[in-house]
């Protein structure tokens, strides 16, 4: 996606529909300062925000992400590709939210089970039964988050462009920021951060 191409984008239509960026801000629910940074091409509508914005300007989403008026062959040609880019962008968010409640669900767990353990009068070895469950618990909603994850990404190697799929063992043990990973390309051999894709 082009942020700057579709940001002048933005700002054209939103002249032609003689709309100050405070009005549109207003109508979305949004700031002012959110309205600037899309249209200097600093960031793109999210995905919540994408539809209202398209009603209130009069163009698709699939307008909107490519930057310019499509004509009909336009259109289709550009649809796939657009597709592509808002289902790599909510992915993410869904994973978020996905490891979000399961980690609550986890932390409520071993409270719940640390505060019997504790607070009631139960022979030893029954305390470290329960002790032991919290540690499973944990382990099983980390071992949840990393299939979530290894199910769902495909790696584009920085070095070779060759796409490939980490172990578990890599995944789990790879430095990594929100969006790439320091792993082991197993095709060229050379580590770097990897950009993660969402698997077909």
């Amino acid at each position: 996606m082009n942020q700057v191409k579709i940001g002048q984008f933005i700002k054209e239509i939103r002249k032609e529909k003689n709309l100050t960026q405070r009005e549109v801000a207003q109508k979305l629910c949004i700031s002012e300062k959110t309205v600037s940074k899309w249209e200097t091409g600093n960031g793109l509508p999210e995905v919540s925000s994408m539809l209202p914005l398209c009603k209130l300007l009069g163009i698709s989403i699939n307008e909107l992400l490519s930057g310019e008026r499509l004509d009909e062959k336009q259109y289709i040609e550009k649809a796939e590709e657009n597709m592509a880019y808002l289902v790599d962008r909510t992915t993410p968010q869904k994973k978020v939210i996905i490891s979000t409640i399961s980690c609550i669900l986890v932390i409520l767990s071993v409270i719940a089970l640390s505060l019997l353990a504790a607070l009631f009068v139960i022979q030893i070895w029954l305390k470290f039964v329960i002790i032991g469950i919290a540690i499973i618990v944990v382990v099983a909603d980390v071992l949840v988050i990393l299939l979530v994850a290894v199910n769902t990404e495909i790696y584009t190697c920085e070095k070779c462009g060759e796409k490939f799929v980490p172990t578990l063992t890599a995944y789990f043990w790879a430095p990594h920021t929100f969006k790439r990973r320091y792993l082991k390309c197993p095709h060229c051999g050379k580590k770097s951060w990897n950009n993660y894709h969402i698997r077909k």
